[in-house]
C-alpha cells in the first residue's frame, strides 16, 4: 500500500460546535472547508469534522497529538476555560502526557516527547 495521506474523521454530535473547537479552542489551521465538513491540519495528518455523528466517541479511540511545549499548551487552553480531563504526567515510557477532550467527549492525547527521550528528532 503506498499511503499518500491520511486523515481522522470525526462525526461530531453537533457540527457547529465541534468545529468551533477544532477552530477557535485548539487553535487548529483550516486545511479545507466544504459543505457540512472542515478539515484542519495536525501535524503531518488531518482531522475532519463532517457530518452528524450518532454513536458518540468510544474510550478505545483518542487522538494522539504531539506538542512542542505542553504546559504552555494546558496553560493556554486553561486560558480559553478548558480544563485536562487528566493533569500532564510523565508515563512509564518516558513521554509527558496530558487528556483534554472535544465536546462529545472523543479523548485527545497531548504529547511533549522530552529533551533526553529517544524519540526527539527535533535538530532545535
Amino acid at each position: 500500500m503506498d499511503v499518500l495521506s491520511s486523515r481522522v474523521l470525526i462525526h461530531p454530535k453537533d457540527l457547529d460546535v465541534s468545529t468551533a473547537f477544532y477552530r477557535d479552542t485548539l487553535g487548529l489551521a483550516i486545511d479545507k472547508e466544504f459543505p457540512g465538513g472542515t478539515v484542519f491540519f495536525a501535524g503531518n495528518g488531518s482531522i475532519e469534522i463532517v457530518g452528524t455523528g450518532k454513536t458518540g466517541p468510544t474510550p478505545d479511540v483518542a487522538l494522539w497529538l504531539q506538542v512542542r511545549d505542553l504546559t504552555a499548551v494546558l496553560a493556554e487552553l486553561a486560558a480559553k476555560g478548558l480544563e485536562p480531563v487528566r493533569e500532564a504526567r510523565r508515563e512509564p515510557w518516558g513521554l509527558d502526557e496530558a487528556w483534554i477532550a472535544d465536546p462529545d467527549g472523543t479523548r485527545i492525547v497531548l504529547v511533549e516527547v522530552p529533551r533526553e527521550h529517544p524519540l526527539r528528532t527535533d535538530p532545535r
